[in-house]
Formats: structure tokens, sequence, C-alpha cells
């Protein structure tokens, strides 16, 4: 019975170590709610201080997490919330920075 032998890494949704995680989700869960509001404000000019700060603290809630990551599917998860934050970060920027006229 070789399927006795073998851990069952069914349990979590993101601890496939069959331990939890709990920061590290956390952060995984962070980082995708900011690069997902980064990513859909920067559609909108007027919204440039939003996806900036949003894309900014969310490209360093990702960092940091990809560097205390355990698990593969914490990271997959983390690339997708680092990639939507670069994305508004930088579109924010294109659109007017992360004051907006108020400083220069």
């Amino acid at each position: 019975m070789a399927q006795a032998m073998r851990p069952n890494t069914v349990g979590g949704l993101f601890a496939t170590d069959g331990k939890s995680h709990p920061l590290q989700d956390t952060l995984l869960a962070v980082t995708l709610v900011l690069g997902f509001t980064a990513a859909i404000t920067a559609i909108f000019h007027s919204l440039h201080l939003v996806s900036s700060w949003a894309g900014l603290i969310g490209i360093f809630t990702g960092a940091y997490g990809q560097w205390i990551s355990v698990t593969t599917r914490e990271r997959f998860g983390l690339i997708l919330g680092l990639g939507a934050s670069a994305i508004g970060f930088f579109l924010g920027m294109a659109h007017g920075g992360l004051f907006g006229g108020i400083v220069g």
C-alpha cells in the first residue's frame, strides 16, 4: 500500500507541507488585496494617489512575503499580487505620483 506512506497534503489550501503558516497567509492575502486595489484604481486618472500608494505598500508586503514564504502555493499567490501591485504603482506614478502635485 504505497498510498499509506504518502502524507496527506490536501488539508490546507496554502500549506502544502501540512503545517499552518498564519503570517505567510496573511501577507499573501494583504498583497493580493493591495495588488487588486492598485491595479483597478490605476485605470482611473483621478485615483493615482490610491493606486500609487497601494501599489508601493503591496510591493513591500509581497517582497517580505516572498522572503519568508515556505510553500510554492504561497509564492505563486505572492507573485500575482506583486505583479498587480507593480502595475498599479507604475501607472499611478505615470498619472500623478505619490503626492499628486502637493509637493513640488
